[in-house]
């Protein structure tokens, strides 16, 4: 997309000053929903990791399964905070394909996704199952009560609720552990929690350069990273069950659960996706 192909419209409140992790994301996907600014900023990561639109892809496909392993397991409704922008694999479009009744609420901070959001559920979705919130997962009584009152949800059923790649852009400082513990309370019993996570720890060194690199660069946009540890991810599960094979790379996370084309290309090197995942279920 060129400048001149810039995404017709530029929704209230988007800020153009600065990239943009979700359009960035976006743009690493191959999706239209992303400005020249965003499309620099992605380049000059890709100059630092070469393989970052693989990673970005690899962060996608454990969704897939992630949600794959949901449905199978009962869970039949979901809430997705910190969606992003639409492309190919959206939760609903993974849970539909195996069970045609289930719901789900995308919920992001950022105009363009929401607005993109809306425009693919108006197309493709089903109002009475399916809706999209601005709003900051921070916010957690506010994003919960808004949540439900769209209707899609049923508050007496478990729940999928997703935070793929998302918390590394909530630092504890400001308020990333407090937000998932209250999650974790409000979640009903048999409910299932799906994380990714970005970090440092146990990165080989050939990699670990790229990637603080990138971090760096990260402090330049709206969206600045705080990569935890595979300790401070974990314990963001608090005492919820961890499904096997427990918190791991995303390349080790139940391979036979979808098709994962870009998984497969890194299987043998699982820390160079710079990524940690996993999936625990509330007693």
């Amino acid at each position: 997309m060129t400048e001149q192909d810039e995404p017709a419209f530029a929704p209230q409140g988007i800020d153009l000053e600065r990239p943009n992790a979700a359009r960035v994301y976006d743009w690493f996907l191959g999706g239209t929903a992303n400005w020249a600014i965003d499309r620099e900023f992605g380049e000059k990561a890709l100059k630092a990791v070469p393989h970052g639109r693989m990673n970005a892809r690899v962060n996608r496909e454990f969704l897939g399964r992630a949600v794959t392993y949901a449905v199978r397991n009962g869970i039949t409704q979901f809430l997705d905070l910190g969606s992003g922008v639409p492309t190919v694999g959206n939760v609903h479009e993974v849970a539909d394909k195996l069970d045609s009744s289930t719901r789900c609420v995308y919920v992001d901070n950022e105009p363009v996704a929401v607005a993109h959001s809306k425009i693919l559920l108006e197309e493709n979705g089903d109002p009475s199952r399916h809706a999209v919130l601005h709003g900051d997962l921070r916010d957690v009584e506010n994003v919960w009560e808004q949540a439900f009152a769209t209707g899609v949800l049923d508050p007496a059923k478990p729940l999928g609720l997703l935070m793929v790649a998302v918390l590394h852009f909530v630092s504890p400082e400001d308020g990333g552990e407090a937000a998932v513990a209250r999650y974790r309370e409000l979640l009903p019993p048999g409910s299932l929690l799906i994380m990714s996570h970005g970090t440092t720890d146990g990165v080989p060194p050939e990699h670990l350069v790229q990637l603080q690199a990138v971090h760096e660069q990260y402090k330049q946009s709206s969206t600045p990273v705080t990569l935890r540890t595979r300790a401070e991810f974990t314990a963001l599960f608090g005492d919820f069950a961890v499904v096997d094979p427990g918190v791991v790379w995303l390349p080790e996370w139940r391979l036979d659960e979808a098709e994962s084309e870009a998984t497969a290309e890194v299987a043998h090197n699982p820390p160079a996706s710079f990524m940690l995942g996993g999936v625990a279920r509330k007693g």
